[in-house]
This record gives structure tokens, sequence and C-alpha cells, in this order.
């Protein structure tokens, strides 16, 4: 669905935090190059109540930037006089934006604009003067989950307009800790690529990747974010003396923590298809869950009778699941495995089942899904580990399970490295030798 360049008055807008009449009509936003900055509030930043080092102590000040602030970048496209969409761009990734309306908020009077992300369950409102938008980004399935944002026309830098000389080329590969301020540092791999001040990248971490990251290097000093619709992702990092970098890593409003990283091509993760596991002595999966319409869904249907199968698990909420179901959708449409059945195990971040169901039913309608989803809980993993109780364990969404015929589990993989890294290519060469050796062996 398309905006309209201009709207008939009158018309209601279904309610998303609050409902508003759009009435009169006026022109729709200006075509082109867009900055968007979220503003992640400190003061709503996890607590540290280990009294561990924070950043601020740590004397790591980010002068080229405005502290809390996340940019990122988006295009506004008109296909016709009338007809516009948003492309939000985070490295070589575009996302497109549809569901927009724009009108007069009566009881404000103020020209209004409503970007919706059903895929992600979240949305922008704000008030449209001139070449500015000014608002909030609400996230529904988070309880009061609200950030503030400004949107300016005109402006295509990310963070800064600065050319300061960097210190060093950052292309490579780093190991990299987060959360070097607690008892379990998370291990993970930065994947740099740097062209002059410009910065690209990822992190690959052992549960998925932190997407496409864009940024900048001024000096000593990098950042980089990335904003999806779901994440919202802010790194700062400081190039010390030895080479190493430390930093501060935001996710919205909710997360705050430290990483180190040194520059190292031969450092390495756990092997993904050996994080999860089978309790002992169990072999094979069963279950029993209701689709977006209510129906119960269980591997014992005769539409599941003797076929190999491929087991998703996964959340809507999730942009590391999403890329990975884009890659299962285009596998099935380019190759359609014979006898491979696929389903989708949702791991919600409502309780509520009508709110979950309603969730699962606009993805899978989004996506056009060529295979079921199935509601099997609430997103938290030891919740989810009772849903599924012959697993030892769930350590990331997304996670795929290979059954063979008998629904035996022949092979269980464990996030997901997706098209931001270096092991996607990788990833979907294993996947194409596991469809493969199931084919076979049916």
């Amino acid at each position: 669905m398309l905006v309209k360049y201009r709207l008939v008055f009158a018309f209601i807008l279904f309610s998303l935090s609050s409902c508003f009449v759009i009435e009169n009509t006026f022109t729709g936003l200006p075509p082109g190059k867009w900055r968007a900055v979220l503003k992640l509030e400190p003061k709503q930043i996890t607590p540290n109540p280990k009294g561990q080092p924070l950043p601020e102590k740590l004397n790591l000040k980010f002068e080229e930037v405005t502290a809390g602030e996340l940019p990122f970048n988006f295009e506004v496209i008109y296909e016709n006089e009338t007809d516009f969409y948003i492309e939000i761009r985070n490295g070589e990734e575009r996302i497109r934006l549809d569901d927009i309306v724009m009108g007069r908020d009566p009881r404000t009077a103020k020209d209004t604009i409503l970007i919706d992300i059903p895929i992600f369950d979240s949305y922008f409102k704000g008030i449209y003067e001139e070449n500015l938008i000014e608002g909030t980004w609400v996230v529904r399935n988070r309880e009061e989950y609200i950030i503030p944002f400004v949107a300016r026309f005109g402006q295509d830098h990310r963070f800064t307009t600065l050319r300061k000389d960097p210190v060093m080329d950052l292309s490579g590969k780093w190991k990299t800790f987060f959360e070097v301020d607690t008892d379990n540092p998370l291990p993970a791999i930065g994947e740099f690529q740097q062209d002059g001040n410009h910065l690209l990248g990822t992190f690959r971490t052992e549960t998925g990747d932190y997407r496409f990251l864009e940024g900048t290097v001024q000096a000593d000093k990098l950042y980089l974010s990335c904003f999806d619709g779901s994440h919202a992702f802010l790194f700062e990092g400081k190039i010390q003396p030895d080479s190493t970098i430390i930093g501060i890593f935001r996710s919205g409003k909710h997360y705050k923590t430290i990483w180190e990283a040194q520059l190292d091509p031969t450092f390495t993760l756990a092997d993904p298809d050996s994080l999860t596991s089978m309790k002992e002595g169990e072999q094979s999966i069963s279950f029993s869950f209701p689709d977006a319409e209510g129906n119960i869904i269980s591997l014992s249907d005769k539409r599941f009778e003797n076929k190999p199968k491929i087991i998703q698990l996964m959340g809507t909420w999730c942009p590391n699941c999403w890329d990975e179901t884009k890659f299962l959708i285009d596998y099935i449409q380019e190759y359609s495995p014979e006898g491979i059945e696929f389903l989708a195990l949702a791991f919600e971040k409502y309780r509520d089942k009508d709110r979950a169901l309603r969730a699962i039913d606009t993805y899978q309608k989004r996506m056009n899904l060529p295979y079921p989803i199935l509601w099997a809980g609430f997103h938290e993993k030891a919740e989810a580990l009772e849903a599924l109780p012959m697993l030892r364990n769930i350590d990331a969404f997304p996670t795929l399970i290979f059954l063979d015929r008998n629904n035996q589990v022949v092979k269980i993989h464990s996030g997901f490295n997706g098209p931001a890294t270096s092991k996607y290519d990788e990833f979907v060469s294993d996947f194409n030798k596991t469809v493969q050796s199931l084919a076979i062996a049916q």
C-alpha cells in the first residue's frame, strides 16, 4: 500500500498509541534524502547495580557526535506524481516502508505523519513542518517503549560531516568481547570494511549477527549504527595507542555495555552446529501448536508423515529471523524441494494469545510465507525450552532443526550468519548439502 500525495479529509486512522482524524489535504514529504536521529535517553539505560566501570568513567569521550543520538538515513521515493514510499538505508541494505498516512491532527492542529512498520510491530508518529519531522518511535511489543526522534530533509551524512584523517585502516576481522564489565564477556567477531572515513561492517556472535552497520572513522574514533524497525544499534569506539579498540554499545534505550576489540584474523567462534543439542536419550521431536487462525498443527498430522522436515525456531520481532526467513523463502521458490516440509515455531514477545496470533498472521501475510508459522509460546529462552522439552538448550533465535522422515534429529543449527557477514555463503552451502542429504535419505 502506497501513501497518497494528497489525502481526502475525514479519514480515521486505526489506533496506534491513540487515534486521530485525518482531515484537510496537503502536500506529502519532499522526495530525496533524509537524516533521522533516535534520541536514546541515558537515564533509561540499564542500571549498574554491581558498580562495574561505566563508559563515562573510562574517559571515553566522543566529541564528533552528540551523546546518545543514533543516526540513520532514509530516502523518500515517488513512483508517480502521487504515490511514494520510504527506503531506510543501512550500508547495502534497503528496507521499504509503505504503510504511511499523513494528515492534520484535529487535537493539535498540526500536520502529522504515521509510518507503520508492521513486520516488526513498531511505528513512527511525528509532526511534519517544512523539511522537519519530530516525534517518537514506538515499539508495540515492549511495555512503554518510546524513543524520541527527529528527521531532517536534505541531509545525507550519517554521523558527522567532519573528515578527520583516520589513524588507521580498520578493515579486517577483529576479536571482540561485549559486556567486558561483567564476569561473562560475550565473544564476537567484528568484520569491518573501511574506505577513507566511510566504515561498513557487522559483528558476528554465536547467536546471530548485528546486521548491516554503517558509519565513520574520525581520527581515533569510530561510529557505527543500524536501524531496521526492530534493532536500534549504536556503536562508538576509541582506537587505543596499541591499535586495540574500546567502546560503548547501545541497543535502543534499554541496554548499554562496554566492548573491546583487537585485530585478529585467526579468532573463531563456536561451531553453530554444536551449540544446541538433544537431552540424553532423546532422538526425535514432537509438538502441537496453533497456527495464526488458531488451528492446532502437529508433527503427527498426515501432511508431515514420512517426510523430512526443517523446523525454524524464530520470532516475528527478530531481524536475524527475518533474514533467515527471506533466505528460506528464496530457497523454496528456487529449488521447490520435493517431499520436504518447512515449518516455523514462533516464540513471541506477547503472552496474550490473541496479540501473538495477530503478530504471526501479519508476519505471514507480509512475507507471503509458503509454510505455516505456529505460536509456540513466549520468547524467553527458558520458557521456550519448556515448549520443546526434548532439547537440552535453546541459545538463539533463529535456530534450524533438520528432521528425517521419522522425526529423528539430523542436525541443529543455532543462530544465523546473514548476508551482512563473511560467513553467509558458507551457511548457504552447508544448508544445501544438508537438504540434499535429507532428500537422498528419503
